[in-house]
């Protein structure tokens, strides 16, 4: 009910959301569950999207509107849509939009999110329309005022509902076991009523006829109706066998448990103010058994914030903090970063340390004020500045805002544009560009360049990409400096940034005239225009010189690196399910060492077709695995009516997997989805690029189908959330893309490092606890039940109990029921501390070694023999005995006392060896509960109870009588010892013999005197590789034609103060620092002229002109 509750609210939240709809000529508020089909919906400016809406008209030029898709694929940068001008010439004009009359044919409700097909038939014409006209629920409207949209889409058929997958029931492995046990025990308890009826019966006609000791019996008994009388009573009598109580107190340890998560300090999440939080209380003990873990990437293992770290300029590296040896310091809250004060357009927020980058930058260094030049100038950033001296990038990706946003904190601050100009506020002075052409960035070029006309006149190309591909572009005389650079680019890719090459080069007056023609001539060709266009490109694009280089860290939560690490020592599984471009994807995967390249291979996956998709897996598979004709033969074995599970396959060596999205829906088509899970697990990381949300659930139904293995999913957005109710346990990153994941989870926190806390923590001790009560339940009730059972032998198989009335009914209720809940909340095998530092604690859980089939039947015939103990040797010790007085004291209510006392007994010191973590409550339970027998015992076998109620309670003086014999108390004693010796043998021949990795952590725990580990000591993680992947794989093709087009422009851009200090820049300015002329060397640095020639002036020849 919980869980349900949860989601109730939830959904009742979002129905009653408020949107503008076109009712009878005018605007009404309605709620979004009111909206149907055909309405003409208003949305504003940081507004959801209601439905799927077909765009009609927005208040930008050209009818465009600004999303964000964060909810859908998990990116933060603005995407473009844009209306028909047919229905965008009607404005906001209520009238026009009242009177729209046209008629919408389009594909039916499905689950792509990149694709939309349909015609729009308006004033007789018919119109196209794709997804560049579609606005998807979902998403949030961004930098636009207002838009007018026709729900075509509503509801559960909107592409975000057809990929949040169904809503279903989860339950744990643990209690379907529990439901076939109970089952079982219910067959056992029919064989062993009808075993004793049968007796009965036999009983009966040999000796009942007979049998007068106290009454004489009437004649005519019939046997059968006397055994069917007994079937029916030892089902009474023995249905404590049946564990009512047990779901019960199972519930009750799942709220505790759950609690704990709740409270957990070292999960709260101060700076957003964020506790952890168990969502459900039924699959605590799951997260103890985790074996597979699909986890979204953006947002979830990264902050989704790009941050500019490094760069190297003109063959120097800066942002290195060095002590006065030349060491590099690492970088903490504590390190003092560099004061951006003499610059007041500066971005508060951006953080640099090295302080010789500022130095260089004002002392009009010329090669780092042309390379924050080209940051400035070489985007398609838009700028908004609301207030003065307040500006708002908008960038197609986090990458390229984190590149201007550094140019504008060194200096140099993007200000305005418009589709011919570009302005820029250089150290204080205010520059215009004109913007001549936007060599536009794609997938083959991996590059793009601007051409521009500088104030003084001066025609220069600017170039960033990736670096192989501008090294193949650059003029011979950059070599020594491209070693140079090379080298820092290793630095930084071994870092995990993500790095790309920053070039120029002056042009030619009249070549470039004459290029320009070129270029419009092809712009506009009809045939071919693309690859005449990149050969215009290609042209332009070579002999450049080489400026240096950026590096640009994504940004991981805390402590991710750490917890991969962690996750994967306890032999979890990690897969990487994101809609980010493959390239992204691979270096999050280096940057949290799941790649590495140490790695004997990585398999990339990229085919267009099946057969492609099934080469490569085939390749991929006997290249980690040679036997291919065992693998023929597994298949055809998996592909038969039996149930299937793939059994794990161990390969020599450590490999990695990555695909893409068109790729993996061949993978999971039926005839190859075994193909591509056999691969996949053979792999230790798996990357799965560019998916849509179906897919994600896709792939966890395939490992569930076909893994016994149980699933854990991780995501932070609404594109999560399908996999997330997929995945046997999922769990919500409250982010900054919403709060879908965390409604639609069982388990949420802030960050992605609390994982490893929430399973070898959290997890672990909940199915430890689970297991152990579990195991201690049957044990103590199979016992207790069993005592009647060998006792039906002895009373003539008549339904007599073997205990008092009262002690039946105290055993579960009282006597028991504190100390096994006592040991189910607070028992811990070692501490937190210990369980972070040995993850391969958490193993056995996966293999569920600690509760299952074997593990119960062990319980059972544990249980059998205490019972055959505590009955045969009390019987035997009464049997013929007398009081120190010489009265008989063989009656049944002395037996049913010694026999229940050495059973409570003998299951509290069983409950103490099971218990490895005393605390004061559970001595308080344990000893409490065997104090409250006696004192109970006592008061109903007492004189007062007896004259008062006399007929429930008429053995007076028994435990007076009884418990002061020696005889009896040796006999507690030795049954106690006969009930313990075997499991204390047992234990501690396998401890002995085949120790656990628990028994190991447990004797060094002891050694150490339980005193808590060192805590491990959190380095930098660093990866050694020459790797480099360059930001721009981040960027869509034709977004350059969009900022030339002008159509995203707002209103006339008016001229603005520079916002620098007015001795920034000027004849006065004086330097503080060592721009001021200190030098740890001792060497001027005031006198321009006593400088020393740069490297790349040295490097430099003249360079040729056109």
């Amino acid at each position: 009910m919980f869980p349900a509750t949860n989601r109730h609210k939830s959904d009742k939240k979002v129905n009653n959301r408020k949107v503008k709809v076109l009712i009878n000529g005018e605007l009404r508020s309605e709620k979004w569950m009111d909206v149907q089909v055909g309405d003409i919906i208003k949305l504003e400016n940081n507004q959801f999207v209601t439905a799927d809406l077909l765009l009609l008209s927005s208040s930008e030029p050209l009818n465009l509107v600004y999303i964000e898709t964060a909810e859908l694929d998990g990116e933060t940068n603005l995407k473009v849509k844009q209306a028909l001008t047919v229905t965008g010439d009607m404005g906001d004009s209520i009238k026009d939009l009242a009177a729209f009359n046209g008629e919408v044919c389009c594909e039916p409700p499905n689950n792509r999110l990149d694709r939309f097909t349909g015609t729009l038939t308006f004033t007789g014409q018919k119109y196209a329309l794709d997804n560049e006209r579609i606005l998807l629920r979902g998403c949030t409207i961004r930098n636009t005022d207002w838009c007018f949209g026709l729900v075509i889409f509503g509801g559960q058929e909107t592409k975000l509902m057809q990929n949040c997958g169904k809503t279903i029931f989860k339950r744990t492995s643990i209690d379907h076991l529990m439901n076939v046990l109970v089952l079982c025990i219910f067959g056992f308890l029919a064989i062993s009523c009808s075993i004793l009826a049968i007796g009965n019966r036999i009983w009966e006609q040999q000796e009942g006829s007979t049998f007068t000791a106290f009454l004489p019996r009437q004649d005519g008994v019939n046997a059968p109706f006397s055994a069917f009388l007994t079937f029916w009573s030892y089902v009474i009598i023995l249905n404590t066998v049946v564990p009512i109580s047990l779901y019960v107190s199972v519930e009750i340890i799942r709220l505790g448990n759950s609690y704990y998560i709740d409270w957990d300090r070292k999960m709260y999440h101060a700076r957003s103010d964020t506790p952890a939080e168990a969502r459900t209380t039924t699959l605590n003990e799951e997260l103890g058994q985790i074996k597979y873990i699909f986890s979204d990437k953006t947002g979830t293992l990264t902050q989704n914030i790009m941050v500019f770290n490094k760069c190297s300029i003109n063959g120097k590296c800066y942002g290195d903090v060095l002590d006065y040896t030349g060491q590099r310091l690492e970088i903490t809250e504590q390190t003092d970063s560099v004061d951006f004060s003499f610059n007041q357009l500066a971005d508060p927020k951006f953080m640099f340390y090295d302080q010789s980058l500022v130095e260089a930058v004002k002392l009009e260094n010329t090669e780092v004020h042309a390379f924050f030049r080209l940051l400035a100038l070489c985007h398609t950033v838009m700028a908004e500045e609301k207030n003065e001296g307040d500006l708002l990038y908008q960038a197609q990706s986090p990458d390229e805002g984190a590149l201007v946003t550094a140019a504008r904190n060194f200096g140099f601050v993007f200000r305005s544009r418009t589709p011919e100009s570009v302005s820029i506020v250089e150290m204080g002075v205010q520059r215009c560009y004109q913007l001549l052409a936007i060599l536009d960035f794609n997938n083959v070029r991996k590059r793009m360049s601007v051409i521009v006309r500088s104030p003084d006149g001066k025609l220069t190309l600017y170039c960033k990409g990736a670096d192989t591909i501008i090294y193949e572009r650059l003029h011979l005389s950059c070599s020594k400096l491209m070693e140079v650079t090379t080298e820092h680019l290793n630095e930084f890719a071994g870092d995990g940034l993500r790095t790309l090459a920053l070039a120029y080069k002056n042009l030619d007056e009249e070549y470039f005239r004459e290029w320009k023609e070129r270029h419009h001539e092809a712009s506009t060709s009809l045939e071919d225009r693309e690859e005449k266009l990149d050969l215009l490109y290609e042209e332009i694009e070579k002999d450049l010189m080489l400026l240096g280089a950026t590096a640009i860290e994504d940004k991981l939560q805390d402590g991710v690196a750490h917890t991969i690490e962690q996750l994967a020592k306890a032999d979890i599984k990690i897969w990487v399910l994101t809609g980010d471009k493959q390239e992204t994807a691979e270096n999050i995967g280096y940057s949290c060492n799941m790649l590495r390249e140490e790695m004997n291979d990585i398999f990339i996956v990229a085919a267009n077709t099946p057969e492609g998709v099934r080469e490569k897996l085939r390749h991929a598979r006997s290249t980690m695995k040679p036997d291919s004709a065992e693998d023929e033969l597994l298949c055809k074995m998996l592909q038969g009516d039996s149930p299937k599970v793939v059994p794990d396959e161990s390969v020599t060596g450590e490999y990695g997997f990555v695909i893409n999205g068109q790729s993996l829906a061949y993978a999971l088509e039926p005839t190859m989805e075994l193909e591509f899970l056999r691969t996949a697990c053979m792999c230790k990381t798996v990357i799965c690029c560019r998916v849509t949300p179906l897919q994600k659930a896709q792939v966890v139904e395939l490992v569930k189908k076909y893994k016994k293995a149980v699933t854990l999913a991780i995501g932070d957005g609404a594109n999560d959330v399908s996999m997330i109710k997929a995945a046997h346990i999922g769990v919500g990153i409250s982010g900054q893309e919403g709060m879908q994941a965390v409604l639609s989870s069982d388990y949420s926190f802030a960050q992605f490092r609390f994982l490893q806390r929430l399973l070898l923590v959290h997890g672990r001790w909940s199915y430890l606890r689970m297991c152990n009560f579990l195991r201690y339940f049957f044990y103590k009730n199979f016992t207790f039940t069993f005592m009647h059972f060998w006792y039906a032998f002895f009373c003539g198989f008549s339904a007599q109990t073997v205990y008092d009335e009262w002690f039946i009914t105290l055993y579960n209720l009282v006597y028991t029921a504190l100390p096994v809940l006592g040991m189910s909340l607070f028992d811990q095998d070692v501490s937190d501390s210990w369980s972070f530092e040995y993850p391969q604690l958490y193993v056995p859980g996966q293999l569920n070694l600690y509760f299952s089939k074997t593990a119960f039947m062990k319980c059972a015939l544990h249980s059998c023999y205490s019972s055959l103990v505590l009955f045969f040797i009390p019987y035997g010790a009464i049997y013929d005995t007398v009081k120190n007085d010489g009265k008989d004291i063989a009656d049944y209510q002395s037996f049913a006392l010694l026999v229940q006392t050495c059973l409570l007994v003998a299951v509290c010191i069983q409950l103490g060896l099971d218990m490895s973590y005393w605390t004061a409550v559970n001595h308080v339970f344990v000893w409490g509960s065997l104090a409250m027998y006696f004192i109970v015992t006592f008061t109903m076998h007492s004189n007062g109870m007896y004259l008062t109620f006399t007929s429930s309670f008429p053995h007076i003086g028994t435990a007076r009588n009884s418990l002061s014999q020696p005889n009896v108390w040796l006999t507690i004693l030795l049954t106690s010892i006969l009930c313990v010796l075997p499991v204390l043998t047992h234990r501690f021949l396998l401890i002995q013999l085949q120790p656990t990795v628990n028994d190991k952590v447990r004797l060094k725990v002891r050694q150490m005197k339980a005193a808590p580990p060192p805590p491990p000591r959190r380095i930098r993680m660093r990866r050694t590789s020459s790797r480099r992947s360059a930001y721009a794989f981040s960027h869509a093709q034709g977004y350059g034609d969009l900022v030339t087009s002008g159509r995203f422009l707002h209103r006339q851009v008016k001229p603005r103060s520079t916002g620098f200090t007015p001795t920034g820049r000027t004849l006065n300015f004086s330097p503080a620092g060592r721009s001021a002329g200190y030098s740890p060397t001792a060497q001027n640095q005031n006198s321009k002229g006593d400088l020393e020639p740069t490297a790349l002036q040295m490097y430099r020849t003249k360079q040729p002109s056109y």
